[in-house]
């Protein structure tokens, strides 16, 4: 028997507190495991700190966490790999700012990293923040070089550089619903998915809830990135913390370019309820995960 919307999704409230609490143990965990912004080089450690800490809603930790918890794993178990995603996020983010690319000023309401610090720093703290993410995977998932090198490939131009790649060379050129698919899948989803699945590798997940939870992160990765395209459109610089209206200023392949808002809006709602579908073997233990996947598509930021 099917649990009714109700029965298989957490409420806003259980949603939003599980959220503070997971960002409080990563930033926690993260303000431990990054080099203290004294320790020489110091103005290194102040950019890759200033970036990491200047907000975010830390999901791809909390997916990794999540998909561990789901599996019957344990947190701690997850915590390094957590905080890894977290600076692969961000160093893309810090390198995404900068002039030769999206060129904002602002991420997360803060001046971006290379107005603070310089663009040879952010640069560099970006990279130093993609180092550091695969030696702390390194040191935390021994003997389990296929995990890491599944995480590479997420981030690498079989994923998000690749996404991000396709996105540059693409700003201008007539909307294509395949090229926005590709960009999309590569860009966002890659990351995400891999954040869940990562989490249920560590715990030891069956083939099966391994390729369901695969599918759930899928699927929300994709939602994601079409309601940030929506947002681009709809919100403004205050709600998002970085310039609006920045896509179609530039030109680029999104899904409102493609199918205008209203298709836009249902495909994400789509994407939604289809994620949700692949946690019905998990049953009630998947109902903050479920409650994600309806956050994901109506957030305001």
């Amino acid at each position: 028997m099917k649990m009714s919307h109700s029965e298989n999704r957490a409420s806003v409230d259980e949603l939003k507190q599980a959220m503070r609490d997971y960002r409080r143990i990563v930033d926690a965990e993260l303000e431990r495991v990054l080099p203290p912004a004294d320790r020489p080089p110091a103005e290194i450690h102040r950019a890759m700190r200033y970036s990491m800490f200047s907000g975010g809603k830390r999901l791809r930790p909390m997916l990794v966490l999540m998909g561990c918890e789901l599996c019957g794993g344990n947190q701690a178990d997850a915590m390094p790999a957590a905080c890894a995603f977290e600076m692969i996020h961000t160093y893309s983010l810090i390198h995404d700012d900068l002039p030769a690319m999206d060129n904002d000023d602002f991420r997360r309401g803060h001046p971006t990293c290379h107005k603070a610090f310089g663009e040879a720093m952010a640069i560099l703290a970006g990279d130093a923040l993609l180092t550091q993410a695969f030696e702390l995977l390194a040191s935390h998932l021994r003997g389990r070089g296929e995990l890491i090198a599944e995480i590479a490939a997420a981030a690498g131009t079989g994923g998000m550089i690749g996404g991000q790649v396709a996105d540059i060379l693409s700003e201008g050129t007539q909307p294509d619903a395949a090229l926005v698919e590709f960009i999309h899948k590569c860009k966002t989803a890659a990351l995400i998915r891999q954040a869940v699945r990562t989490g249920a590798a560590i715990a030891g997940a069956a083939a099966a809830a391994l390729d369901a939870v695969t599918q759930y992160a899928e699927k929300i990765g994709l939602a994601f990135q079409v309601a940030d395209d929506i947002l681009d459109v709809e919100g403004t610089t205050e709600q998002l913390g970085k310039t609006a209206g920045k896509d179609r200023q530039a030109g680029k392949q999104t899904w409102p370019a493609v199918y205008g808002l209203p298709e836009s809006r249902r495909h994400a709602a789509q994407l939604a309820s289809q994620a949700v579908q692949c946690l019905e073997p998990f049953g009630p233990k998947a109902r903050m995960l479920a409650s994600l996947a309806d956050f994901i598509v109506t957030r305001t930021s």
